[in-house]
C-alpha cells in the first residue's frame, strides 16, 4: 500500500531530462531566489559523478573558475533546477572521474573523445502549417525511377 502511494508521488514529480553521463559538459539554469526576486542562473561544467536512483538522483557538475575548481552537487530532478542542455560527450572508463580534482589549468577539464552534441530537455512543438506542406512535395527521386524504367 505505501509503496504504491510512494511511487505514484515519485512519478508526479518525474520531469524530462536527457540521458547525462559522466564525463559530460553539461548546462544547468537553475533558478537562484534573491530576497524578493528570483533570477536564473547557468552552471557549465564537466559531469564528474552520479548518484542516487528515481527522482532522488544526483549529478556532482565540475567546472573552473577564475582559476578554482568549483563543483556543485545538483539534484537532477529538482524543482529550482529549470533546464538541462548537453554541449559535448566525453567517453570515460570510470563511473567517477574525481582525478580531474588533482588537475590543473587545461588538463583539468580534458577528457578523451570529445565529440560535439547539443542536447536539451525541452520539447519541440512542430507548427501546423510546415507539417502540411511538407506533405504536399513531390520528390524527385521517384520521377527519375519512373522515366529510366520506360
Amino acid at each position: 500500500m505505501d509503496n504504491k502511494l510512494f511511487e505514484k508521488i515519485e512519478k508526479d514529480q518525474y520531469k524530462k531530462r536527457p540521458d547525462i553521463k559522466v564525463g559530460d559538459t553539461v548546462k544547468m539554469y537553475l533558478k537562484i531566489k534573491e530576497h524578493n526576486k528570483e533570477r536564473v542562473q547557468v552552471f557549465q561544467g564537466v559531469v564528474i559523478g552520479i548518484k542516487g536512483l528515481g527522482v532522488s538522483k544526483t549529478v556532482t557538475v565540475r567546472k573552473i573558475s577564475y582559476g578554482v575548481g568549483v563543483e556543485k552537487i545538483i539534484p537532477l530532478y529538482s524543482p529550482m533546477l529549470e533546464k538541462v542542455e548537453i554541449i559535448k560527450r566525453g567517453t570515460v572508463r570510470r563511473s567517477k572521474i574525481t582525478y580531474l580534482r588533482g588537475r590543473v589549468g587545461k588538463r583539468a577539464l580534458k577528457i578523451s573523445n570529445l565529440k560535439d552534441v547539443y542536447e536539451t530537455d525541452e520539447v519541440e512543438v512542430p507548427v501546423e502549417g510546415e507539417a502540411e506542406a511538407q506533405e504536399e512535395v513531390p520528390t524527385q527521386p521517384e520521377v527519375a525511377q519512373s522515366e529510366s524504367q520506360e
